[in-house]
């Protein structure tokens, strides 16, 4: 199965709520509160957005932490790269070198591809988007149906 982080879901999660409201500023005892997540989880995460350069901490009795851009202006890709390093379906997909059988592996392009295509969605949803209500349901089986039907 293919998965991000927890750190990297909560990240998103974290991020969303902050979208709701970008102009104020957030304390991570707030957000930990108002999210259910443990307040040293949602402060290291806070920390890491930080130093990744997607929110600004301010020092003080009014301090905290605040988006550095519009949520329209942040992909969810920004925030799994912040919190989980490059975005890559494989080892070698996001650091040459790493796998022996690098040289000779014939489905090494194609995994670059699905890469490419994920990270193209990931890049392509915004934290202004992941605040919008989903219209429908996604239908797994329609989605095999067009997997099936891509070209190889």
């Amino acid at each position: 199965m293919l998965r991000m982080s927890k750190l990297a879901d909560y990240g998103t999660v974290v991020m969303a709520a902050m979208a709701r409201e970008p102009q104020a500023v957030h304390s991570a005892a707030e957000l930990a509160d108002r999210l259910g997540i443990a307040a040293p989880t949602v402060s290291k995460i806070l920390k890491t957005l930080a130093r990744e350069g997607l929110v600004a901490s301010t020092r003080g009795a009014r301090g905290g932490y605040n988006l550095l851009c519009a949520p329209s202006g942040i992909s969810v890709a920004q925030i799994i790269r912040a919190m989980d390093g490059p975005i890559g379906m494989t080892e070698c997909s996001t650091t040459p070198g790493l796998c022996a059988q690098e040289s000779r592996c014939t489905v090494r392009a194609n995994w670059a591809r699905v890469n490419e295509a994920i990270l193209g969605v990931l890049q392509g949803i915004t934290l202004e988007q992941l605040n919008t209500p989903a219209h429908g349901t996604v239908k797994v089986a329609s989605i095999r149906r067009r997997a099936a039907r891509a070209p190889a």
